[in-house]
């Protein structure tokens, strides 16, 4: 299957709609993490921090979107899609989006505390590509706002 080949002025519009999710999860009191799965040129899933709400500490918006995207697709594998996040995927995110072979991940945030480029050897796929820092301030001001509050 093709990589997802989409141009780069496309990262912005697509980083937009992870973010609007992220905005659902702080309406919720969650961590503003969003996430969305692009496919030739289509959302196939949307998804934001679900981990207050679902009890459940593997409910980041990546795994969510991971799992409605591979069950639209009936397969476990992403290789032909792109994922969009608002924050640098942590390890455990890392990891599944590994097996998924996602072909490639663009990000808003870095996470310095706990994203996966903490990790050498890095722990995604070595045929995913990576893209950091679109939309990186509103994505970072969107998470530390959210922490000032809670503090």
């Amino acid at each position: 299957m093709e990589r997802d080949s989409l141009p780069k002025q496309d990262d912005t519009m697509y980083m937009e709609a992870a973010l609007n999710e992220a905005l659902k999860a702080l309406e919720m009191d969650e961590v503003p993490v969003g996430a969305v799965i692009v496919c030739d040129g289509s959302i196939v899933s949307r998804a934001y921090n679900m981990t207050e709400r679902l009890n459940d500490p593997t409910a980041h918006a990546e795994m969510q979107a991971i799992t409605m995207a591979t069950s639209r697709f009936g397969g476990k594998y992403l290789e032909r899609c792109t994922l969009y996040v608002t924050l640098e995927p942590c390890a455990m995110c890392a990891s599944a989006l590994a097996w998924s072979q996602i072909g490639r991940i663009v990000y808003g945030a870095s996470d310095p505390k706990r994203g996966y480029s903490l990790f050498t050897p890095s722990l995604l796929h070595p045929k995913t590509t990576i893209t950091g820092g679109i939309m990186e301030k509103e994505c970072s001001s969107l998470i530390k706002e959210f922490f000032k509050l809670k503090r």
